[in-house]
């Protein structure tokens, strides 16, 4: 299968690495455990210096991780972190390589949410939970030290569908909204995009497995054209917070991610791209220059918006 993506060898390394956890039989239970497997390998000791608070949010679990050090003044800036994995695995532990270091990289909170997972709980239930720990960090930011001026969403993959419908959600109802949105290799649309085609085998994301997670997540066709399911079917992007959006080269969703940059861009809104040349979907796992380079990209991106 990679023999047709010009990988680099640690790239391809990953993907060898990432592929030694198969599912050990058929069903959901079997895929998350997998998926369990992968991500706990991946996953360095949490440091020593950073404090780790298991909590709700409005009923909906979420972890919150900041540096043990003095509360800046006026609060701290903070990031609603929204994990991938298509609606169907993931955790609190799943993402735990990323947000722990963000906090201590952006000397940040980082508050990590459990959403329900597809297809026990469709959509709309993961975006609403995401909507409920919003709202509980805006009732309870004091409580939390935060400072809501500087509270950013952010998400990889189906996270970063749910960042990107969160801001349009809140755009809509008139709430605040975040002072940015930082979309990793997103999910935007059930319309099947020139990637699809171009990267329909590509490593550890096929199209059939996009289409697979679709189906979980969105049952409903009529879903399909409902921006908050699908943020590339809405027709007004105007007024939304500013963008970080990254893309894998070597992805299904890489178009996803560059239409959402030209419809954002010509609403008006402030983008920051960066084009993951020689990535696969995700690569935030990897031990590899060009993954160091999205990660760079992004961390730079975020602490602009948190510390301005």
């Amino acid at each position: 299968m990679t023999e047709r993506y010009p990988l680099s060898p640690d790239m391809q390394t990953f993907i060898e690495e990432s592929q030694r956890f198969p599912a050990e039989g058929p069903g959901l239970a079997a895929q998350r455990d997998a998926y369990n497997r992968l991500c706990r390998a991946y996953t360095p000791p949490r440091p020593a210096d950073l404090e780790v608070i298991d909590t709700q949010l409005g009923g909906v679990p979420v972890r919150l991780y900041r540096p043990q050090s003095e509360t800046p003044d006026p609060g701290w800036p903070g990031i609603l972190y929204l994990h991938g994995g298509g609606w169907i695995v993931g955790n609190l532990d799943s993402h735990e390589f990323l947000t722990a270091d963000l906090a201590l990289r952006l000397n940040a909170t980082v508050i990590a949410v459990d959403y329900r997972l597809a297809p026990e709980h469709p959509f709309p239930a993961p975006l609403d939970d995401c909507l409920t720990a919003w709202h509980g960090l805006q009732a309870q930011a004091q409580d939390y030290r935060l400072n809501l001026q500087r509270l950013a969403v952010a998400g990889d993959s189906a996270g970063g569908t749910l960042a990107a419908a969160l801001c349009l959600a809140l755009r809509d109802h008139g709430e605040p909204m975040p002072c940015a949105q930082a979309l990793i290799y997103p999910l935007l649309t059930a319309a099947s995009l020139l990637s699809e085609t171009r990267y329909a085998d590509a490593p550890l994301l096929s199209a059939k497995e996009v289409h697979e997670c679709l189906a979980a997540y969105l049952p409903h066709a009529a879903d399909h054209n409902n921006p908050l399911a699908m943020p590339l079917a809405a027709k007004n992007l105007s007024d939304l917070p500013p963008a970080f959006i990254a893309v894998s080269e070597f992805d299904p969703l890489h178009d996803h991610g560059v239409q959402y940059r030209s419809r954002l861009e010509e609403a008006g809104i402030l983008v920051r791209f960066h084009e993951g040349t020689g990535l696969v979907h995700g690569s935030l796992r990897a031990h590899a220059p060009e993954a160091q380079g999205l990660y760079t990209a992004l961390v730079t991106a975020l602490s602009s918006y948190l510390h301005v």
